[in-house]
């Protein structure tokens, strides 16, 4: 298993070791163990998973606030996502700034989202699975979002604004400089 670090500080790329031959693949998605070892300390106790229809659905850019704020390790189960995280903790050195990954079924990378960071993601293809281990539970009471198109931040997503499909609550969500954010980064 491979941990990579990204630009984003606490951001990591996950690549665990794929056995593959004509019948197929294996892979080990989450060995305790080896998380541990690279680092990755998170108690995860929740698994979720999305299922997205069409290319051009975009899920975000979401978090949850303090103290319910959520670490997620994500992958694609199916298909191909450009996943986008935003870096939302005051101080900072990458306050407001973005990265952005292609995960898929066939590089079988996972993402490490750590908290304090809004989130989202782009299908490229049809028929999408995301799923992603979370360490606290949603509350829907903290749950919040900043603008995919936010000028400041100037994410370049891969597939033109006016193609995109969005819930009702993901094309409302504010723009960074008026959100309500209550993360500190901790350096």
């Amino acid at each position: 298993m491979q941990v990579l670090k990204t630009k984003l500080q606490d951001v990591r790329l996950v690549e665990t070791d794929v056995f593959g031959d004509r019948r197929g693949f294996f892979t080990e998605t989450y060995t305790k163990k080896k998380f541990v070892a690279a680092g990755i300390t998170n108690d995860f106790n929740q698994d979720n998973q999305s299922l997205s229809v069409e290319p051009g659905v975009l899920r975000g850019m979401h978090y949850q606030l303090a103290p319910y704020a959520q670490t997620k390790l994500l992958r694609a189960v199916t298909g191909v996502i450009y996943d986008v995280l935003v870096d939302i903790r005051a101080g900072s050195p990458t306050y407001g700034q973005w990265e952005g990954y292609l995960l898929s079924e066939y590089n079988h990378r996972q993402l490490l989202v750590p908290k304090g960071f809004a989130h989202g993601f782009l299908t490229l293809t049809p028929n999408v699975n995301v799923a992603y281990k979370v360490d606290g539970y949603y509350a829907p009471e903290a749950d919040r979002g900043i603008a995919y198109d936010d000028p400041a931040i100037g994410i370049q997503w891969p597939m033109a604004t006016d193609q995109l499909i969005l819930s009702e609550k993901d094309q409302h969500h504010p723009r960074l400089k008026d959100a309500e954010i209550n993360f500190k980064w901790e350096g």
